[in-house]
């Protein structure tokens, strides 16, 4: 699979299905999520934002570069203990790649160790790529595989995580991720909703590759998943710029974590759910990065933010994207999250 990722930093196990698969306009695409078409059978259309919108992700690297780096440093600190050295590193396809990709550096530098890195698809709903487990158990034991992500919403990706891997005796299920606001899994860099500013861009920020595909009549029964490389966005590729950002903030005696939120987010979500009346909480997206790609990604309803949130900087991004599609805002007593996309239930489906 092709990207603009140097193969010493990640080895994706994709199929390269460039040219291959028309991206279809978004509301076209929701229209037939709702009226029940996989998502994974169809690619959004990819595109540079705006100038405002991309100041306001700058601002975020500047702002939020720390903090991510410091959620590297936690979460590499318990891998290692808790992993050994022979750990390999298997980050879930494409939000997880960059978190993967920090993890093996911050390891690196501070424990002279070069883990392994691999990149596959998970698909909610259809489950985990079998063709890629099969390539990495051929080359590496079960026991020294660790699944990586780069936060958790409400914890989808975590279920259907756990019920692929029934069928893999010795593969651990557990998910590590920088941020876990759902509190689902104590391998994480932090329990609270913070931006981590590689949510904030798709393909330019993730090596210019889509997001994962599986369809019968282009991927075939031995293949990988499949990716798109947007190699005609490469003048706008902020990949290693993000990379480099948040390593030169790593701290080799990363800072306790600071105090975490109580409770499940998953009944924050229920709770949203009863009060604005909807029936499929596939439709709530919590989290500053599920946020950031309901707005990017899909036909969004409206935007929570978290009670008094409306000056912080961690959702100036968000604010500038829902500004730009006329999307409402409205404040919420959130507790696990800063921010939550609600998407719009399309009435003629």
């Amino acid at each position: 699979m092709r990207s603009s990722y140097k193969e010493e930093d990640v080895i994706l196990l994709l199929k390269d299905i460039t040219g291959m698969v028309s991206p279809q306009p978004t509301k076209e695409r929701e229209r037939l999520i709702q009226a029940g078409r996989h998502y994974c059978e169809m690619l959004p259309i990819e595109y540079v934002p705006s100038e405002k919108y991309m100041q306001a992700y700058r601002d975020a690297l500047k702002n939020y570069s720390g903090p991510t780096a410091q959620a590297v440093g936690r979460l590499a600190d318990q891998i290692v203990k808790t992993r050994g050295k022979d750990v390999v590193l298997v980050s879930l396809a494409r939000a997880g790649i960059p978190a993967g990709i920090l993890l093996k550096r911050y390891i690196r530098k501070k424990y002279s160790i070069d883990v392994m890195h691999y990149s596959i698809s998970i698909i909610r709903g259809r489950g985990i790529d079998k063709n890629a487990m099969k390539y990495l158990l051929a080359r590496h034991r079960a026991e020294q595989l660790l699944f990586v992500d780069g936060w958790i919403g409400k914890g989808a990706i975590q279920t259907e995580l756990k019920e692929a891997l029934r069928g893999y005796p010795g593969v651990g299920c557990e998910l590590a991720v920088l941020a876990d606001p759902a509190n689902i899994t104590p391998l994480c860099g932090t329990h609270r909703d913070i931006l981590i500013p590689s949510s904030c861009l798709n393909a330019t920020v993730s090596g210019l590759i889509s997001r994962t595909f599986l369809r019968g009549d282009i991927i075939g029964e031995d293949d990988f998943h499949g990716a798109v490389y947007y190699g005609e966005l490469k003048d706008a590729d902020l990949s290693y710029e993000f990379i480099h950002s948040i390593e030169r903030e790593f701290d080799m005696e990363t800072p306790r974590e600071q105090e975490a939120p109580e409770g499940p987010g998953l009944e924050e979500v229920e709770r949203i759910a009863g009060e604005y009346g909807i029936d499929d909480i596939n439709l709530i997206k919590p989290g500053i990065g599920e946020t950031t790609r309901v707005l990017l990604r899909r036909v969004p309803d409206m935007v929570l933010i978290q009670s008094g949130g409306e000056g912080d900087d961690s959702l100036r991004h968000i604010i500038r994207l829902a500004e730009e599609k006329n999307v409402p805002v409205r404040a919420y007593p959130l507790r696990n999250y800063r921010a939550c996309g609600v998407i719009k239930k399309l009435a003629d489906t």
